[in-house]
């Protein structure tokens, strides 16, 4: 999972627990995650480096991270995977950081047979820019839950088929 042509184009690699601060940094860098969802983050990144069924994945760009996304499949389901974080610095944005790991996260779920990516995110105007961007990538919103995170803050869930069964 490594693809890079220049030192300011982004490779992508699997995380390695010393990549733990570099990740807890771009996610609080991002502004829009609050104190117990960056916890959350980083409990689901721990999972993920020791190999507790969670994926991932982190962009590097000039030996920094800059990028991590962390997956994994949904249990109880057959092909259904669940996207838990993508996030990319601030500084990142625009480099294609977030679409190179969105494509290998899509990638990783077809090689597993996966036929559906779910992904959920809040409906308020800190995470605006992250639906556009899932849209634009062919995501698609199937549902919403009115104030299911706080008043004002709903869940909006979005799917990506991987396959064309039905």
């Amino acid at each position: 999972m490594t693809n890079s042509s220049s030192e300011s184009s982004i490779s992508l690699r699997p995380p390695s627990p010393d990549d733990r601060g570099a990740v807890g940094a771009l996610l609080a860098a991002t502004g829009v995650f609050r104190p117990e969802e960056l916890d959350v983050a980083l409990e689901v990144f721990d999972g993920c480096v020791r190999g507790l069924g969670y994926l991932g994945a982190v962009a590097v760009r000039a030996g920094r991270v800059v990028g991590v996304a962390l997956w994994g499949p949904s249990p109880m389901t057959e092909g259904t995977f669940d996207l838990y974080w993508l996030a990319s610095h601030p500084d990142a944005h625009g480099s294609g950081a977030a679409g190179a790991l969105l494509s290998a996260v899509v990638d990783d779920v077809r090689r597993r047979e996966g036929r559906l990516l779910i992904v959920e995110t809040e409906s308020t105007p800190g995470y605006a820019r992250a639906r556009r961007f899932y849209e634009r990538e062919g995501l698609t919103e199937i549902g919403r839950i009115a104030d299911y995170y706080r008043p004002g803050a709903d869940k909006v869930i979005g799917a990506m088929r991987l396959t064309h069964e039905r």
